[in-house]
């Protein structure tokens, strides 16, 4: 069990609950627990047999946890610590898995019962006596069938219905029927008996659970392979006040500051910083890519993330729940607790289904003895009913495939944060792209720097650069490298009054001399003449460069005067035309959005593959206007920049200090036809802080590169996206989506065979035409089925990246 805190006014426990077996179960559960005071939602998963509650952060959570715990226990089921539900999986009694042991125990016992089933095929009468057939069918009854007496008066008395109820029932009316035809019968005669189809029902039903619950442990082999990753020990260095020597503690005593010694060969046990040695560092568990990563001084580094060659020493920067693979084990098991939107179809069904079993079951009695059958045929028919309708492959279809999915996506760098975003993935038709960062590498050159006749190009750029010392923008830090390459950095107090004025640019004073810098747009606003700049900024323009001017202002209120523009160009990322085209030929509508200019953008997206004649660029959109574009391609209507519409206001974006030039209104192209838009589902990419508004927006958002350590604003992008991309490739989304679409095509398959094997199965069973040991089998059938279908997903890979097919299981 664990408690994670979501707002003051909520709070989250995951609770371990043994005893379920099937879709009734489910509903049992989430109904008992919703009904509990302070409860706000209850979500169970029969998978991982877990529930995640969330509940008032005002009651004192020892009491709510108790309260919670007796509901579960009073409604027949046991409540568990999260991490003892797996405690038995590993026990053994003399080298037999104690999982196992029932099982082989009920087959021994059964396979005298069953054996002259098989004689009679070849003419052979092996039929024991009665007294042999009830000596073994007893024990396989009520002590290994204990369990379905436990949970099915559990289910009675709360007025319900479960797999467990109809098992007894069914069981318990074969064996009832043969012991009252054995002790009714005459000395000596011999008459046929039904114990070996009640025997080899349970054995039948708790094999078929043993097998299901080996398939579900597989389901969630990402998570145990991401709890491996991290080392118990780390090898402390002296502090020089405290500790004098090099001392192994365990992980979980780190503290941020911490410096650690790690090995060649050995894995990070933190996040951090290298401040001492060279190295490279395995970190397919995080991103996927097999390739190793150089690491230098002053390089990130991923607790869990395998050490290559160098002994290295590392700063300690986070730690628990606030390291990166803890991160990513939270997000994997919030998806595979979460529950897809299809499933609360599933749940309504589960919920009457048992009780409808009985009314057929009764319905079969009655029809077989009214049309004149002995007792002994109906109630073998109604047992048949009763045995195979039980809804265990019902409770599985859905969670299984989430499970295997989210679990192979997260091994490939694909983290989807919940099943409502891995079931909308299904469905999207329209990807939008942001520019910088997300198709381009994002990291911006200062290229070009242009100063008017008779002002000094290097004055210039120190002007820049003490303008721009102190900002964190992209376009900044190109700024800053240029003024790094000439050999000089300006003082930090080079610059003073410096104001950021969002989406635009910033402004402050340089040697006394009023300097503005940022976008063209912000300079028209600003009444500064371009003069002879105006046919260079045009053609930068044209040429796909970001341009932004530098102009100064003699005093107060005096008109500003340029002095130079400083143009600056990206590089499209390695493989995003290739994603690009992968998502077309999936039949998906792909745009860009930028920030840029429309020259500066169309010129980049036509490097990508692009073609802005088909409306395939939104340029010009500043950071608070992205969620709106979103909107627009959601409604159907094509977002177009008017040239005419006033600018919008923006809210202020940390982080945001200039941006090329600010979008324009958005407005919609006019409908060709005179019906409605048709609705699109669209899915929104994006890297940063500014993207998260519109991640939010879409109906997947997608947020590449997320896990980097908490630098940027990235992390606040990752919230707001469903689905995280942990390597900074274009062609993950088209994974990402696939992933996706393939999870919710196991989920709809397993679904139909749950419900098939029910609507074949029950009039089959009611009509006479199978017996109580075919109706069991086939009901362990289809729950071994169900499992196994979904983790046929383990074996998904990228179409694309070959090469990046690294399984977290191999590294663990």
């Amino acid at each position: 069990m664990n408690a994670e805190t979501l707002n003051p006014s909520f709070s989250q426990i995951d609770l371990g609950i043994g005893g379920m077996t099937c879709a009734s179960c489910v509903s049992r559960v989430e109904r008992v627990l919703k009904k509990q005071a302070g409860v706000n939602e209850a979500t169970v998963n029969l998978a991982t047999e877990s529930a995640r509650i969330t509940v008032s952060g005002d009651d004192d959570p020892a009491e709510t946890l108790a309260r919670l715990k007796r509901a579960v226990r009073d409604a027949g089921y046991e409540p568990r610590a999260m991490e003892a539900m797996d405690d038995n999986a590993g026990e053994t009694w003399h080298g037999i898995s104690l999982d196992l042991l029932p099982v082989l125990i009920g087959i021994a016992l059964s396979a005298p019962l069953a054996l002259p089933m098989v004689g009679d095929l070849f003419g052979k009468h092996w039929m024991l006596p009665g007294w042999v057939q009830f000596l073994l069918a007893t024990p396989v009854q009520f002590w290994l069938g204990a369990r379905f007496y436990q949970a099915g008066w559990g289910a009675l008395k709360a007025l319900t219905g479960n797999m467990e109820l109809l098992v007894a029932i069914g069981t318990t009316a074969g064996w009832a029927l043969s012991t009252w035809l054995w002790l009714g019968a005459e000395p000596g005669q011999m008459v046929h008996l039904y114990f070996e189809g009640s025997a080899v029902v349970i054995t039948l039903v708790l094999l078929g659970k043993w097998l299901e619950s080996r398939a579900k442990r597989q389901t969630t082999s990402a998570i145990r392979a991401l709890h491996a990753l991290r080392p118990d020990k780390a090898h402390l260095l002296p502090d020089g006040v405290r500790r004098t020597e090099l001392t192994d503690v365990a992980v979980d005593e780190l503290l941020a500051g911490d410096l650690i010694r790690v090995l060649a060969g050995e894995r990070f046990p933190a996040d951090g910083e290298l401040v001492e040695g060279e190295t490279h560092a395995n970190e397919s568990m995080l991103t996927g890519e097999a390739l190793p990563v150089a690491k230098v001084p002053g390089d990130a580094v991923t607790g869990g993330s395998l050490n290559g060659e160098g002994s290295v020493q590392v700063r300690v920067r986070a730690v628990g729940a606030q390291s990166t693979l803890a991160q990513i084990i939270t997000l994997v098991q919030d998806a595979q607790a979460g529950k897809a939107p299809v499933q609360r179809l599933v749940d309504k069904v589960a919920a009457v289904f048992v009780p409808v079993v009985l009314v057929v079951a009764a319905i079969t009695l009655a029809t077989w003895l009214w049309m004149g059958a002995p007792w002994e045929q109906a109630l073998l028919n109604t047992v048949a009913v009763l045995v195979i309708a039980c809804p265990c492959a019902l409770g599985l279809a859905t969670p299984t495939a989430i499970m295997a999915g989210t679990g192979v996506a997260a091994q490939h760098g694909i983290l989807i944060k919940d099943a409502q975003a891995l079931e909308m993935a299904y469905r999207v038709d329209t990807v939008a792209f942001d520019k910088t960062g997300t198709l381009t590498v994002g990291r911006p050159r200062l290229v070009v720097v242009e100063a008017i006749p008779g002002v000094d190009e290097e004055a210039v750029l120190r002007a820049a650069a003490a303008l721009q010392a102190q900002s964190e923008h992209p376009l900044a830090h190109a700024v800053m490298d240029m003024a790094r390459e000439r050999g000089w950095m300006p003082a930090a107090n080079a610059a003073i009054e410096v104001q950021s004025v969002t989406g635009r640019g910033t402004q402050g004073s340089v040697q006394g001399t009023r300097l503005a810098l940022g976008s063209v747009r912000w300079m028209n606003e600003l009444g500064v003449a371009l003069g002879p700049l105006a046919a260079s900024v045009t053609q930068q323009q044209n040429e796909g460069a970001t341009v932004s001017v530098l102009a100064s202002q003699a005093g107060e209120g005096a008109a500003w005067t340029p002095l130079a523009l400083l143009a600056f160009g990206d590089e499209p990322k390695a493989g995003a035309q290739q994603a690009m085209d992968r998502l077309r030929a999936a039949g998906l509508r792909v745009f860009m959005v930028s920030g840029d200019n429309r020259g500066a953008a169309e010129a980049m997206a036509r490097r990508l593959g692009m073609d802005p004649a088909k409306g395939e660029v939104i340029a010009e959109v500043l950071p608070g206007d992205k969620a709106a574009v979103v909107r627009r391609l959601q409604s159907g209507e094509q977002a177009v920049v008017s040239e005419t519409a006033a600018p919008e206001a923006v809210p202020m974006v940390e982080g945001q200090v200039f941006a090329a030039e600010p979008v324009a209104a958005i407005t919609p192209e006019p409908s060709p036809g005179p019906s409605s838009p048709k609705r699109h589902t669209v899915a929104m990419v994006g890297d940063g802080v500014n993207d998260a508004p519109a991640l939010a927006a879409a109906d997947v958002g997608l947020a590449m590169g997320a896990m980097d350590g908490g630098q940027g604003g990235s992390d606040v992008a990752m919230h707001a996206a469903g689905i995280t991309l942990l390597r900074g490739d274009p062609a993950l989304v088209a994974a990402a989506l696939d992933i996706s679409r393939k999870t919710v095509v196991k989920i709809k398959q397993n679904l139909f065979w749950a419900f098939a094997y029910n609507a074949v199965g029950i009039p089959l069973a009611a009509m006479g035409y199978l017996s109580p040991v075919i109706a069991g089998a086939a009901m362990a059938l289809s729950s071994v089925s169900v499992v196994s279908n979904a983790l046929l997903l383990k074996r998904w890979k990228p179409q694309e990246a070959p090469h990046q097919e690294v399984s977290v299981s191999s590294q663990a």
